[in-house]
């Protein structure tokens, strides 16, 4: 992916924080990902869309020393941010590139695993990453997504706030031609591009007081707030009042905060005839 806003999150310094939070958040979902794909040492692994950590330090600890783990972002600064993570764990058998994830420039078919992490979801057509993911791996080799429904979040009691601000989320997303339903599609997009014996895990997950994710949709917002008014889709006043409403709401104990629904899917490339 070339530089450019087209990653529907932006790159504000509170989102990359968020995103190395995530890392710790996610791992344990990543990890049930990975011991069914089968990871092991010696695997040859890519991450595409790795950002700031992603799942680099999960990856690397699996393949150990005679593995090696390839991560390819398109933000400089995240570059700099994994290198450093890379660098501070010491992972000698992690290397991360700068560098578009739809025509990575890396050889074809030399890794057993390539994966990305809720990256269809903040990125226009998504078609040409995992195409690119699939020439990646060897015959026989296997692709894995963890992807989501963002337009799914949802709590209770409900609260018309959090429905306005879903609603203008998506639409300023499919302004940008970003698909934030994606999660459910992913295992048809991956027969699509050729992969077979696709297998399929959703998640939901409930995030009390105090988890880092229970204000997730508020993040998002403040990610997305100069496109949403830029293409006029509502006003700074109108926008303010909104998420005010909402963080009291999602700050009471009893409201029940649920995630986005979670895909996670791997299937293997086909042996060569």
């Amino acid at each position: 992916m070339t530089e450019g806003n087209s990653y529907f999150l932006g790159y504000r310094q509170a989102e990359q924080e968020r995103l190395e939070r995530q890392a710790e958040e996610l791992a344990a979902d990543s990890n049930w990902l990975f011991d069914h794909v089968g990871v092991s040492a010696g695997w040859r692994v890519v991450e595409i869309g790795c950002g700031p950590q992603g799942c680099l330090g999960l990856l690397a600890g699996r393949v150990g020393s005679a593995g090696r783990v390839v991560g390819v972002e398109r933000s400089a600064e995240q570059v700099q941010r994994a290198q450093g993570f890379v660098a501070a764990g010491s992972l000698a058998n992690v290397e991360v590139l700068h560098g578009d994830g739809r025509a990575t420039g890396l050889p074809a078919q030399s890794f057993d695993l390539a994966t990305a992490r809720l990256v269809l979801v903040n990125i226009p057509q998504p078609e040409g990453l995992l195409q690119e993911m699939v020439r990646l791996v060897r015959p026989g080799g296997m692709v894995a997504m963890h992807e989501a429904d963002s337009s799914a979040q949802r709590c209770d009691p409900p609260h018309p706030a959090q429905t306005r601000l879903l609603e203008l989320l998506n639409a300023s997303a499919q302004l940008d031609g970003i698909d934030r339903t994606i999660g459910p599609k992913v295992p048809r997009l991956m027969r699509e591009a050729g992969l077979v014996d696709i297998r399929v895990q959703p998640w939901v997950h409930a995030y009390p007081v105090g988890h880092g994710r229970r204000m997730l949709l508020l993040d998002f917002v403040e990610n997305a707030r100069a496109r949403l008014v830029h293409h006029q889709l509502i006003g700074e006043v109108e926008l303010n009042a909104l998420t005010a409403h909402l963080r009291r709401h999602l700050e009471d104990p009893e409201t029940l905060v649920l995630s986005s629904v979670f895909v996670q899917a791997w299937g293997r490339k086909p042996e060569l005839p």
